[in-house]
């Protein structure tokens, strides 16, 4: 039978993916362009922290690592608001008690993923490698060594290409010219940089929140209107801190934030009680990278059922809604649920799996789901950056997490049937969401949700103009 893969990227979820194939019986080779992030320190600056939900937690839990990946995490409740004045506002993710989502490092995830692939006898991990070439038609990818230019081929039954936003297998798709491969890559105007907020020294620990300077499980954001800060947890009392900013055109933006001076009075303006929990801002600022933010969509994800494509390699999102890696993770469990009904559907003796069928059917299945995250992922920017310091926007959140604590089966957010609905798929959480969304909004900007009314009556309100925008909908878009 078709048994030797080749995984090209060692990320997320090339490591995931390479986990699940070698127990499944595969013999994996998995290459990655990088040093062994296990002995090299590497990305300073560019590594957003991760919120890891529901829909990720199920792809762990498919390779049995999930109780392993939670002793990393720190569990965040809700998104806490700072206004300019220093005043807190804690918005809940949900009603529901035990629906959360969590902050842990990308290395941290990325360490555990690659020691639990490395046991496996069936699997050969290469570094310091990159990917030269694909020939798509007969599963070979050409690598060159960094230390020594060295070049090698690498032969397998099927390659994956798992090597993130700038996919070198993406590009030999691309640049194929026998058949059609559509690509699209669109950046936002703003761009982020990575601070840090220390931990508290020992003695200066604090009975409210321990070593922390700020409190703990919450995803802190300082939302501006055209600019945000965004705050992390991490669990040695640090917060990773992310600064989303336009390039240019703009009051502030990185074009003219060229000076320790302009630095310090952007942010005393703006964050005046972060200044104080970030003792080098201006070293940190000066020296870490401007990273940028896009959405990469993609088509066909396979060729020749020779190659396949997952996770950024195939649909890279910006960070706004937590699911790149949930999202990437969902891919290898839809992936695997697929190969599973096409290898046990073909005796052993049936002479292989029909691993263009599985691509086909994969792709059919998923590319909705994801181009409806990347889009969900845009709208979230403009949420978090703007409407979640409005007041109308907070009476809906309310009402919201009310509806959820008291009717728990009845109502799910759109936020909650994107990162705590795993049953749901991506594409129906997008129309479903939109539609409850502005339903709200128009009830309460219209004063027909009254406090006079029991929050019921709100409920089959709410309900009944959901369903009748999801219905209109449905006609204007069939």
């Amino acid at each position: 039978m078709n048994k030797n893969i080749l995984i090209i990227g060692a990320g997320l979820c090339g490591s995931l993916l390479a986990l699940r194939m070698a127990q499944r019986g595969y013999q994996v080779t998995l290459v990655e362009k990088r040093p062994d992030l296990r002995k090299v320190t590497q990305d300073a600056g560019r590594s957003i922290n991760l919120a890891l939900s529901d829909r990720g937690l199920r792809g762990l839990r498919l390779a049995g690592v999930e109780e392993a990946a939670k002793k990393l995490c720190i569990p965040m409740n809700g998104r806490m608001i700072h206004d300019k004045a220093g005043n807190t506002f804690l918005s809940p993710y949900s009603g529901r008690k035990d629906e959360y989502i969590n902050s842990i490092s990308r290395p941290g995830l990325n360490i555990l993923l690659l020691d639990e692939a490395e046991k496996m006898p069936n699997v050969k991990i290469i570094f310091n490698h990159a990917c030269e070439t694909v020939d798509l038609e007969n599963a070979t990818a050409v690598f060159k060594e960094y230390d020594t230019n060295k070049e090698i081929t690498i032969s397998a039954d099927v390659i994956f290409g798992t090597d993130g936003a700038g996919s070198a297998v993406r590009k030999s798709m691309f640049e194929s010219h026998k058949f059609l491969f559509s690509f699209s890559q669109q950046w936002l105007s703003h761009g982020y940089k990575e601070l840090e907020i220390p931990a508290l020294p020992k003695r200066e620990s604090n009975s409210e929140n321990g070593g922390y300077r700020t409190y703990i499980n919450a995803l802190h954001i300082w939302p501006r209107g055209e600019d945000m800060l965004i705050a992390l947890p991490n669990l040695d009392g640090s917060f990773t801190v992310t600064l989303f900013l336009p390039y240019e055109n703009s009051d502030y933006c990185f074009a003219n934030l060229t000076t320790p001076e302009m630095v310090h009075e952007y942010f005393n303006k703006e964050f005046p009680d972060v200044v104080e929990m970030i003792p080098n801002l201006s070293e940190e600022f000066f020296g870490n990278p401007i990273g940028p933010l896009g959405t990469v969509k993609c088509s066909p994800w396979n060729s020749y059922g020779k190659v396949l494509l997952l996770g950024d390699a195939a649909h890279a999102i910006v960070p706004f809604y937590g699911q790149g890696m949930n999202a990437s993770f969902e891919d290898v469990v839809v992936f695997d649920e697929i190969l599973e009904k096409y290898v046990t559907s073909w005796p052993p003796q049936g002479g292989g799996v029909d691993w263009e069928a599985i691509f086909k059917e994969y792709e059919a299945l998923r590319k909705k789901d994801t181009d409806a995250i990347a889009d969900l992922a845009v709208d979230n920017f403009h949420e978090m950056k703007e409407h979640t310091a409005m007041e109308i926007f907070q009476r809906k959140r309310k009402l919201e997490t009310a509806f959820e604590a008291e009717f728990p089966e009845d109502y799910y957010s759109k936020y909650s049937l994107v990162t705590f609905k795993e049953s749901i798929p991506y594409s129906e959480a997008l129309k479903r969401g939109r539609a409850q969304d502005k339903a709200i909004l128009n009830l309460l900007d219209e004063g027909k949700i009254t406090e006079e009314m029991s929050l019921k009556e709100k409920l089959e309100l709410v309900k009944k103009h959901t369903e009748a925008i999801l219905h209109d909908d449905e006609i204007a878009f069939g």
